[in-house]
């Protein structure tokens, strides 16, 4: 976009490696913070948000920035490790000036921001000196067509209007397309309260359910709160039904109540059924819909069926077996097959030659502190969980263990780290 060899657009720069001066891997760079200096005074640019190991988004400020361009970053080395945190009137670039509106300074109508551009200056300041936009409005969430011109022009040159005024989030969503649930979840935190459900508005269903999935429940709710009636029980509806269930009953009873009217009847079902164990329980905590088969079904059967897309790497490595019906709670279940075991047999060999039958389940009333004992002494990934009719009802995974054991806010939580070196050394 540009020959001046000091400049650089943000958009390019996401993602970006951040190493330190002896080539160690820091983070990935994530967005850029930039400081209002007055409505037409050009933005100074404070720092850049990190991602580093541990999926935790740290500040590093510019002063500790050595090199930039469209390839790599290099930085000092010194990272301060406490989460990042937004303060006063520091502004994200990617996640709140890009899809703001402008209103063209020569009179030519509106604009849309879709990149900035930044310079270093002689006093080694760097300052948003060009914005990319588009001229008109941005493509919508259910069309992604594009239309009319594109420019790059001063910054002085677009009239910014108020901050709290709607946004749309095509370009965010767009730029963040490829990211990975945890990762956007990561960054919807980040954001203000606003931009945080403008961003949300502009996902699919499907791919906002999977990231509300790891987010702190807080934030669940929030989002959750500000859509409509139907649309909210949708996104309910493509989220798992532990994680549904538990989104919830945070909620005020007549608020879920009423989003389970709305849900799909077989969705609402299968969360119904969790919402009536009491907290801390096997049942509370598992996944109601494990892949279950028949023992005449053959080990090509599982094998595919441990393939599909929406099944954890937890749930995929056992098969659990019973008689029908298959569909919980099963008729009486009689074991499980390990993934290994799937692996070491022909594709034609039937689960009822392999089962365990030594993979006890776990009583849907049994406290979690059982469960952990059982996963940790046997170094399982699930367990296979029952009614006292001996009929499989669910299963529990490793990971909805941890999530009971870790604080609430275990997501969000940081610990006072001081002040240290990734990688190389210091001077």
């Amino acid at each position: 976009m540009s020959t001046n060899p000091s400049r650089v657009f943000v958009a390019r720069l996401l993602g970006l490696d951040v190493f330190d001066p002896l080539g160690d891997r820091i983070g990935r760079l994530r967005d850029v913070v930039v400081l209002a200096r007055g409505t037409n005074a050009a933005p100074h640019v404070v720092g850049i948000v990190v991602e580093v190991l541990g999926k935790k988004r740290v500040f590093v400020p510019m002063t500790r920035i050595t090199s930039i361009d469209q390839s790599e970053i290099i930085c000092t080395g010194l990272v301060n490790m406490r989460r990042f945190e937004q303060r006063g009137r520091e502004t994200l670039v990617a996640a709140e000036l890009f899809d703001r509106r402008v209103t063209l300074a020569d009179g030519s109508g509106d604009a849309t921001i879709e990149d900035i551009g930044m310079d270093r200056q002689k006093s080694s300041d760097w300052l948003v000196s060009k914005l990319y936009v588009r001229r008109g409005h941005a493509a919508s969430k259910l069309s992604r067509r594009r239309s009319k011109e594109t420019m790059i022009i001063d910054w002085s040159d677009a009239v910014h209007g108020n901050a709290e005024e709607a946004q749309p989030a095509t370009q965010f969503v767009a730029t963040h397309e490829g990211m990975k649930a945890a990762d956007f979840a990561e960054a919807l935190h980040e954001m203000n309260s606003k931009r945080r459900v403008e961003v949300a508005g502009e996902l699919q269903d499907e791919r906002l359910a999977d990231i509300l999935q790891e987010m702190a429940y807080v934030d669940q709710v929030q989002i959750l709160s500000a859509l409509d009636r139907e649309r909210a029980a949708d996104v309910l509806g493509e989220m798992d039904p532990d994680d549904a269930a538990d989104l919830l009953s945070e909620l005020p009873e007549t608020q879920a109540e009423d989003l389970l009217q709305l849900m799909e009847p077989s969705d609402a079902e299968d969360v119904r059924r969790l919402l009536e164990y009491d907290e801390g329980t096997a049942g509370s905590l598992m996944t109601p819909v494990p892949l279950i088969l028949p023992p005449e079904a053959t080990v090509a059967e599982a094998l595919a069926h441990a393939r599909q897309d929406d099944i954890s790497p937890a749930l995929a490595s056992l098969i659990f077996v019973s008689r029908p019906p298959l569909e919980a709670p099963t008729g009486r279940y009689l074991g499980g097959v390990h993934m290994q075991e799937l692996l070491r047999n022909p594709p034609p060999e039937s689960l009822g030659n392999l089962l365990d039958r030594n993979l006890e389940a776990v009583s849907d009333l049994a406290a979690v502190s059982e469960v952990a004992r059982m996963l940790a002494t046997y170094n399982l990934n699930s367990l296979p969980v029952v009614n006292d009719a001996g009929r499989l009802v669910g299963a529990v995974t490793v990971d909805d263990v941890l999530d009971h054991l870790l604080p609430d806010d275990w997501r969000l939580h940081d610990d006072d780290v001081p002040l240290r070196k990734i990688g190389g050394r210091i001077g």
